[in-house]
């Protein structure tokens, strides 16, 4: 799932940072004294700042009640789903975090300069609110990852919504390769914009994906990963544009944290089968409870997390 500005609907108010840009809030960030150790969370502190710019945070979102008992639970949480993110490997890359920092602050018809100035301003801070971006974005990915494929309907399930429906949903159906010009996390500065250029040259050479294998052996660090069959609904929200817009049989590169990537479209076509039903229906269903903020699986998710961490408070 994509962070969008959608799911921030509830989380930072467009009157507030408009009203903030235009001067109208006379906001003065708090003076930070030294940070001071108020929960530790598997060995990972909380400290006095964090939650200071967390409620900072919250103000901005019209929150009400106890905001500084509020901000440390969100942080104890918010630890919690990175320690995890972290362990299986799932978190976004940080040039998705700076493309969604950059959308939510056009979206606000502000420049990411402006932005970054008022979260300064506010007491928030820029690294704090990317912080949270990338939470937003990596945590759902991860629930659905998790209970996606546990979360398969039955027979009865997908009978019942048909008939609800009437007609049985039609999707896209991909076979999908993954091209990785890989980067180093050493040279990652260094030589991303030579590999993302010799990347970008490279799909027009693509010789399709029965011969991806020794195409990959014509370069240096390039690896081949199958995805097999992907239905749209299915498709990570970052490469869904780029694979709508694909031309030539290829789609446009990403920057990501293995290097310089793009996707081969090995075949694509209509389907409308009961397994591209149960996808469609569970699309639809994720996408209401996400709408709704109350993915029961998430909650779920946490709760667990919870119960088998050592979570400390000072």
């Amino acid at each position: 799932m994509s962070w969008t500005n959608k799911r921030m609907k509830a989380l930072v108010l467009s009157a507030a940072i408009v009203a903030l840009a235009m001067g109208h809030v006379p906001v003065v960030a708090p003076a930070f004294a030294a940070s001071e150790i108020q929960a530790v969370v598997n060995k990972t502190a909380v400290t006095s700042g964090d939650i200071s710019r967390r409620q900072a945070f919250l103000k901005l979102q019209r929150r009400t009640g106890n905001l500084a008992k509020i901000a440390k639970e969100e942080m104890v949480d918010e630890i919690l789903k990175r320690q995890e993110i972290a362990r299986v490997g799932m978190s976004v890359s940080t040039t998705d975090v700076d493309a969604a920092f950059e959308r939510f602050s056009a979206s606000n018809k502000l420049s990411s300069q402006q932005m970054s100035q008022i979260l300064n301003q506010a007491g928030v801070g820029v690294e704090h609110f990317k912080a949270f971006i990338a939470v937003q974005m990596s945590w759902p990915r991860l629930v659905n990852a998790r209970y996606n494929s546990r979360g398969k309907m039955s027979n009865q399930e997908v009978v019942t919504r048909l008939l609800e429906n009437k007609q049985k949903p039609v999707t896209t159906e991909y076979f999908l390769k993954q091209v990785i010009f890989v980067v180093p996390e050493s040279k990652r500065n260094a030589i991303t914009g030579k590999r993302k250029a010799e990347a970008e040259a490279s799909r027009s050479k693509f010789p399709g994906c029965e011969q991806a294998m020794d195409f990959a052996r014509g370069y240096k660090d390039v690896s081949i990963r199958n995805l097999g069959r992907v239905m749209a609904p299915e498709l990570p929200a970052e490469w869904k544009p780029l694979i709508e817009k694909a031309s030539g049989g290829t789609t446009g590169t990403r920057v990501t944290e293995k290097g310089v990537e793009y996707l081969a479209i090995c075949n694509q076509r209509q389907v409308s089968d009961d397994a591209a039903a149960e996808v469609v229906f569970r699309a639809e269903d994720l996408g209401k409870a996400n709408a709704q903020q109350d993915d029961p699986n998430s909650k779920k998710y946490l709760e667990e997390l919870r119960s088998k961490a050592q979570i400390i408070y000072r």
